[in-house]
């Protein structure tokens, strides 16, 4: 096919983009039949020692500590740094030296699948349901390859996901912290990119999966200090909820220093496992495809791999997803996984 100017326009445009959408993608209906391992305390425990690391990266950086003379001060004074925290955290999760420049999810993404290689499945682009989608169909798609999925829980998440999870679920936060805007705002901010630069105008593909991760990162860089109520939770559990990240009195080094000395330390332990669910899944939670060619080529491909696929794969799965994300639903559930188990 001989190029003209709108296409040769629309390759670089799609090129420029990709350097700055971090979004992979999955097959999560050719690996339907994959039997792995449950990866969840792998995952748990990467992100746990890197927890640790941000934390004490950020007390490294702080100086804490108020003179004892104004009693009052020492009470109410709020001596460690919160967006040093958050900052040092992140950098941590990505291994960077910054905390937001960069591809920070797909290079998050790309250090689980080295260090999950034993544990998740890789298949290649050509192999998998998105194997007949040209180059302007799916610029970002062709470019980066598929990323690889593994079992949490149970559920075939594909490790883009984490990636969404802590970098996208960050701009959500960022968002409702800094910027003003409500949570159900910034989940519509999160839909609104889908379709454009992180799904249709890039991969051609549009991932309710990704926008249940998304939600869920924002869940968890909320409950690093808890300073909002999670909007998932009834009253009660929001009180009974301890952040992951507290400012502390250090009552050794204050003796030892004459002075009140705090810094950051950790309350618990995080567990992937109070994020992930079925909506998680692609092949539950299904995508939608920014034109009905690239949807034909797809559906002609999984009637191949997968004869009996139907969406949802787990409809069990979007019934438990509507009812945890109850009002938000209509955010991040594909309308397949909305009507699940309607009569």
């Amino acid at each position: 096919m001989q190029l003209n100017k709108a296409h040769i326009a629309t390759i670089l445009a799609n090129t420029i983009l990709c350097q700055t959408v971090y979004s992979a993608e999955i097959d999560s209906v050719t690996t339907r039949g994959l039997q792995l391992g449950n990866s969840i305390e792998l995952i748990n425990q990467i992100v746990n020692q890197r927890l640790h690391e941000g934390v004490r990266n950020a007390n490294n950086r702080q100086v804490f500590d108020i003179n004892l003379d104004d009693f009052e001060d020492i009470v109410l004074s709020e001596t460690c740094d919160a967006e040093t925290l958050y900052a040092e955290i992140r950098k941590a999760l990505y291994q960077s030296y910054t905390a937001s420049w960069g591809l920070k999810g797909f290079d998050l993404d790309r250090q689980l699948r080295r260090l999950l290689a034993k544990h998740s499945y890789s298949l290649s682009l050509n192999d998998s349901i998105y194997r007949d989608m040209g180059y302007l169909e799916g610029f970002s798609l062709k470019l980066k390859e598929l990323s690889d999925v593994v079992n949490i829980n149970g559920h075939l998440v594909g490790l883009d996901k984490i990636g969404h999870f802590f970098a996208e679920g960050w701009e959500y936060f960022e968002r409702t912290n800094d910027a003003g805007y409500e949570f159900d705002q910034a989940l519509d901010w999160g839909r609104r990119q889908e379709a454009g630069i992180f799904g249709y105008h890039t991969t051609g593909i549009y991932s309710f999966a990704d926008l249940a991760a998304n939600l869920n990162g924002w869940r968890f860089w909320n409950r690093v200090l808890h300073k909002q109520n999670d909007p998932l939770k009834s009253v009660l559990a929001n009180w009974l909820t301890s952040p992951y990240v507290s400012c502390d009195i250090q009552y050794i080094e204050s003796i030892k220093m004459r002075k009140i000395v705090r810094a950051w330390e950790i309350n618990m332990r995080f567990d992937l496992s109070d994020y992930v669910d079925g909506a998680w899944d692609e092949a539950n939670n299904c995508n939608s495809y920014a034109d009905p060619i690239i949807e034909a080529k797809v559906a002609a491909r999984i009637r191949i791999v997968a004869p009996g696929y139907t969406c949802p794969d787990r409809p069990a799965h979007c019934i438990e997803a509507r009812k945890k994300y109850r009002e938000y639903a209509k955010f991040v559930l594909h309308p397949h996984c909305m009507r699940a188990g309607s009569t």
